[in-house]
């Protein structure tokens, strides 16, 4: 079960409490859940029982445990329970199951991995400035939004420069129109599009115009183009292509990806990929959460953090059999988990409007 799915379950808990009159309180629209912190019980948790408490006019510790009795029986969840003031854990069943989930949800998806319908009911319009960095956000922003189901439009002030399109943006309209209007206005870049293009390239630009948080000043500086672990754009390039090679030479050596079920193998799920698999698990809520609340930035962070899960997996666990050592299990595991991370990273730098080369 993906937090995603274990989100859902749990909103549909709610909503069973309050059709069978167990719970008087209105339906969130969502409900979120998070990593149990170090040192807490359970591999998830939720306070969405503080949130109903007020409205159903019951203690929380009350509402925690009507919720407690609709999500324990559900598939996937292993053990739910209640701490603090009325937070609920979540053990989820073997790891192995939910690690094959999100796996055959990479595979399934592909590219789309992540996308949604979450936002399909919101319609938006995004005005910025004549300025390459509002515009390129307000983009980014805009294909977020859509990969989450909602609609809209992007506007100008004024007519768009040229070389917008040479950074793949485009502009509906232009001009002040008398509608409601979502603005977007990051620190501006200090440079022209055409002067960014001619240092940088598009994708180092646009890189380093929506990896910075929009209240930050972005980076813009030749360290863009360094090909060495400190440039995070080429790193998480380098671990895309990587995984892409990964996939060659397997073909070449007879043997393709295989999640295998858990206990086939010696160590199918090592415990190396845990980081990479709980990254991946968590890329839907990293999108959904980038959409809403108008931040590539974040997306951006995933992806440098799933590439650097990835190295680490990849140098303590590696995919293809060295030297005279048959393909196994265990390799086609790993392999099963790499070709997910490139797809990851190959779908995050799609919806930055970034290539994801396959060699480097």
């Amino acid at each position: 079960m993906t937090p995603a799915e274990l989100s859902r379950t749990v909103l549909h808990a709610v909503r069973r409490a309050v059709d069978e009159d167990a719970l008087r309180a209105p339906v969130p629209a969502r409900v979120r859940v998070e990593r149990t912190r170090p040192g807490g019980s359970g591999d998830y948790a939720c306070a969405v029982a503080l949130q109903l408490a007020g409205p159903a006019a019951l203690p929380a510790l009350e509402v925690a445990r009507i919720l407690r009795e609709r999500v324990a029986a559900e598939p996937g969840v292993g053990r739910v329970e209640i701490t603090g003031p009325g937070f609920l854990s979540f053990t989820l069943d073997a790891p192995a199951e939910s690690d094959r989930a999100v796996l055959a949800a990479v595979r399934e998806q592909g590219l789309a991995y992540g996308h949604g319908d979450a936002l399909r009911d919101e319609i938006h319009q995004f005005h910025h400035a004549r300025e390459v960095r509002a515009a390129v956000t307000a983009q980014a922003v805009f294909r977020l939004l859509v990969a989450q189901g909602a609609r809209g439009r992007t506007t100008c002030e004024q007519a768009p420069d040229p070389d917008w399109v040479r950074l793949g943006v485009t502009v509906d309209t232009c001009g002040t129109l008398p509608v409601p209007l979502t603005e977007i206005r990051p620190v501006p870049a200090g440079a022209t599009a055409g002067e960014l293009l001619e240092r940088l390239g598009p994708d180092a630009a646009r890189w380093g115009l929506l990896r910075a948080a929009g209240h930050d000043r972005a980076a813009l500086g030749p360290e863009l183009l360094v090909q060495g672990e400190a440039n995070p754009l080429f790193r998480v390039r380098y671990a895309h292509a990587r995984a892409r090679a990964l996939t060659r030479g397997a073909a070449l050596l007879g043997f393709t990806a295989e999640a295998a079920p858990y206990g086939e193998s010696p160590t199918p799920y090592d415990a190396a990929a845990r980081p990479l698999l709980d990254l991946m698990a968590d890329h839907p809520g990293v999108l959904l959460a980038g959409a809403r609340h108008r931040a590539p930035d974040r997306v951006a962070r995933q992806l440098e953090a799933v590439a650097h899960a990835f190295f680490d997996f990849h140098d303590s666990c590696p995919p293809l059999p060295a030297g005279d050592e048959k393909p196994s299990a265990a390799h086609r595991t790993r392999l099963a988990i790499a070709e997910a991370a490139g797809t990851v990273l190959a779908g995050g730098l799609s919806l930055l409007g970034i290539r994801a080369p396959e060699h480097l």
